[in-house]
């Protein structure tokens, strides 16, 4: 596990420029080229959202609240939880800023791809409507840029393992509950295996009934997970009112401190920041363009404005309430990184009990990303091969629940933070090139739109 530990870090230096360079560069060019347009609509996407503008008629297999719900399940859980943790751990309060920034240029990646998702929809070997980067690479750029939709698939096998969360769930229950005290004497390492063998056949019941069931799970766990945690971060500020603005300010001060910069690591900083972003939101990944694009929807754009509040309830509002409560009880300060910084900070905080009630959330969190990330990496697989074979991803994908379990936190941060950059540089690519496609689109629509008010 070391050696390829330290493999995934030589691999990961290769790819943090082409990464940042593709994800912010053209991110704020596609923020120029729209002239802010996704931003300008965003009352009309919480509108489209609720359900105003539903078409029954239209082809795909959930709602676009579905589609939104279950790509938020994707992304609101350990990754605001416990990506945060380790921003903060790897680079400070000011790593935050960072996050912020990339997830509001996030917003407008999200408007773009997964306006394309519906653009180019495809079929799969079943006949099965699909849509993701895989299918506008090959429809909208033509067959001679599949070997960047292949390329973007192979990279996606292993993005879309769900080991950061197993993970992650499974140092919350040894941290929280202590199995070998509470319930039962035996060596850290057999109970890390025996969380991931129940986390895997818990998983293995929702995974293999196909995406209706994930949809439904998730549209029921998601939305409800999320207020139990506003609410818990919620009560925590209240209660210590007065050390909300220093930690801001902290945020805010630290993001530029330009001390840091002779010594190289401000660009480091940065680089945290995006990367930690991008785990949160998964903007600029092409995750999210797949399951928008099995949206009940013919209308791009529409589609297009839903999954552009996906960075903002992520990241801009949930991470940041972690942020803030990590910093404010100066759990930041003490040792130890992702969700134990966290709990600590919760246990601090919310009278004692604020790591059980974390667990709690952390549970549910954790059962609905994996339920979600599953189905990214079938479609990957389906695309290489064929829908038959493509379901065999899900075998591969319970087995390396029990892996990530008992693996080391910087061996599961490593490998998906690779993966994540070589899924960024085909998935941008494809989205710059196809932009022109999507601001004629937006033109048409906004007309309508305009006329049908007027």
């Amino acid at each position: 596990m070391e050696q390829f530990n330290d493999f995934l870090v030589k691999a990961i230096s290769g790819t943090e420029w082409p990464m940042f360079v593709l994800l912010i560069g053209g991110g704020l060019f596609l923020m120029a080229y729209s002239k802010l347009m996704p931003y300008r609509y965003f009352r009309h996407a919480l509108a489209i959202t609720r359900g105003k503008y539903d078409d029954k008629n239209a082809k795909g297999d959930v709602s676009s609240l579905q589609a939104l719900s279950a790509a938020v399940a994707a992304t609101v859980g350990l990754g605001n939880i416990s990506g945060v943790a380790i921003a903060i751990h790897d680079g400070g309060p000011g790593v935050v800023f960072w996050i912020w920034m990339t997830a509001f240029i996030g917003m407008c990646i999200k408007f773009y791809s997964c306006s394309l998702s519906i653009m180019f929809r495809g079929e799969d070997s079943e006949g099965k409507l699909q849509g993701g980067p895989m299918f506008y690479i090959t429809k909208g750029l033509g067959k001679k840029y599949k070997p960047l939709a292949v390329f973007f698939a192979l990279a996606g096998l292993f993005g879309f393992l769900g080991v950061f969360t197993a993970n992650q769930f499974t140092e919350t229950f040894m941290s929280v509950v202590d199995p070998s005290v509470a319930i039962f004497e035996m060596s850290d390492y057999n109970w890390k295996l025996t969380v991931g063998f129940v986390l895997a056949i818990i998983s293995s019941f929702v995974i293999f009934g196909g995406l209706s069931k994930i949809a439904k799970v998730a549209t029921a766990i998601v939305p409800f997970m999320v207020m139990v945690y506003l609410v818990a971060v919620i009560v925590v500020m209240v209660m210590n009112a007065s050390l909300v603005l220093p930690s801001l300010k902290l945020i805010l001060t630290e993001a530029w401190n330009f001390n840091s910069l002779v010594t190289g690591g401000f660009w480091g900083l940065v680089i945290i920041g995006v990367r930690r972003a991008m785990f949160s939101n998964e903007a600029g990944l092409g995750s999210a363009p797949m399951y928008h694009g099995q949206s009940k929807n013919d209308e791009p754009i529409r589609e297009g404005l839903v999954a552009m509040l996906g960075p903002f309830i992520d990241t801009i509002l949930v991470c940041t309430f972690t942020a803030v409560v990590i910093i404010l009880s100066g759990a930041y300060l003490e040792d130890g990184s992702g969700i134990v910084m966290t709990l600590n900070a919760f246990q601090k905080t919310l009278f004692g009990f604020g790591d059980e009630l974390l667990m709690v959330i952390v549970s549910a969190f954790a059962l609905s990303t994996l339920f979600t990330y599953s189905y990214y990496g079938v479609k990957c697989l389906s695309f290489l091969t064929n829908a038959k074979i493509g379901r065999l991803y899900n075998v591969y994908f319970v087995i390396m629940i029990v892996f990530a379990a008992v693996a080391s936190l910087d061996l599961v941060k490593n490998l998906i933070d690779l993966s994540y950059a070589l899924m960024v540089i085909p998935n941008m690519i494809a989205v710059l090139l196809l932009a022109p496609k999507v601001n004629v689109a937006a033109k048409i629509y906004f007309e309508k739109l305009k006329n049908e008010r007027t």
